[in-house]
Formats: C-alpha cells, structure tokens, sequence
C-alpha cells in the first residue's frame, strides 16, 4: 500500500498544471515542507490540495468538511523565513479520490486512488467547441459582443489542443461557485468534463451579456493562498 497523502484543505479546487502559490505559517505546514524539502526527488516531493466543501471548517467537521476529489500538487520551489514561514510555489500534477483519511494528527493524511483522464477519440471536435465557447466567454468577460468575434481562429492560437488540458484550463479560467468549479474537477473523463464546461460557458456568457455585468467571483490561483 502506497504511504499516505499529506493534505492541504483549501476553499478552491486546484486543476492539474496549474501553478499554486502558497504562503506558510501553520506550523503542522511548516513540518510538512520540511518533510517534503527532505526528500531527494523532487517530482516526489508531492502533497495533496483538497477542496473544502461551502460552510463547512475542517477543524469543526473533519473529513465531512472535504470534497472526495482533490489533485496531488508538487513543491517545486521554496523560500524560507528567519521565523520559520515558508512561501513556496507548486505545481498541480494529477487528480485524486479520498479512500480513508487519518485526522489523528494536526496534519491530515489519507489513502488515495489516483485518477487517469479518459480520452475518446470525439473529444477532438468537442473540445473545438469548448475553445470557440471560451472565446465568446472571454470575450463577454472583456466587454465584447460575443457574436461581433471576428478573429476567433487567431484567438484560439494561445489555447490548448489537447482535450485534456483544454478542459483544466477552462475549469481553472471559469469564474464559478465552488461547488460547481469542484463538478468540473470530479468529471469521470475528459469528455464529461468538456460537456459540462460547454454547458457552463453558454450559461454564463448569456448572462453576463444579457446582465452587463460581471460575476462577483474572484479567480482562483492569482494572490497567494494562505493556510
């Protein structure tokens, strides 16, 4: 049996590839990035970022505070403090599911199943549609007109082919309530993921252009997280 993951509640989801940088001042956190600095491998200097369900705190409701699905991220780089802090910087790897979980100590660990992405051959096309949604999507977000798009190909030239990460990088782009962010992260393929984000898209870029205004989120990933 593979040793337990460290865990690392947060009240967003992180995507696989996505950079997180994280300010550290708990000292069951400062352990673990000592624990983790101790370790030769750098690509196993891994720990795992848990979304923390709306209302819930984990102190007060432990495990049923966590949403099952969360993604494994790697400590890739690390400043420390004369006072013991650390800012450190990493980056989301792949995806896990919550099996058994140890809240004995401070710090929790669990037992995970890591999770493979699905891909089909259709997720080419689909994820074409998810790239000219996000454009219309991004678009409306900047005051456009979705519909007056007139170089959408030369646009679509900074986004992902891949389906796989297209469909991380909408997730992560997405201004969106956490629950729904968390959905995206949990889908069972990279298809499903590409649907609901297909869904979404046309949803919010509706209202934002029929509202004129901008949803009152902030997207995730851009300050330091604290913890």
């Amino acid at each position: 049996m593979a040793a337990p993951l460290p865990l690392f509640p947060l009240n967003t989801p992180l995507v696989p590839g996505l950079v997180l940088p994280l300010h550290i001042f708990e000292h069951r956190y400062r352990d673990l990035v000592a624990e983790l600095l101790g370790i030769e491998d750098e690509d196993e200097r891994e720990f795992g970022v848990i979304g923390i369900r709306d209302g819930r705190d984990v102190d007060r409701d432990g495990i049923d505070a966590l949403y099952p699905i969360g993604t494994a991220t790697v400590l890739r780089q690390s400043e420390r403090f004369d006072d013991g802090r650390y800012d450190i910087v990493t980056t989301g790897s792949r995806r896990f599911r919550l099996l058994d979980v140890d809240d004995s100590e401070p710090l929790l660990r669990a037992q995970v199943e890591f999770l493979d992405d699905v891909l089909d051959p259709a997720d080419t096309l689909l994820a074409a549609e998810v790239s000219r949604s996000f454009l219309h999507y991004r678009a409306a977000l900047g005051g456009q007109v979705p519909d007056n798009i007139v170089d959408e190909d030369d646009d679509s030239d900074d986004l992902p082919e891949d389906p796989t990460v297209l469909s991380y990088l909408v997730t992560a782009a997405m201004v969106l309530p956490t629950d729904e962010r968390q959905g995206l992260l949990a889908a069972a393929s990279t298809g499903e993921r590409l649907l609901r984000a297909r869904s979404l898209l046309s949803r919010e870029t509706a209202l934002i252009t029929a509202l004129s205004a901008l949803p009152a989120l902030d997207l995730p990933g851009l300050p330091p997280s604290v913890n």
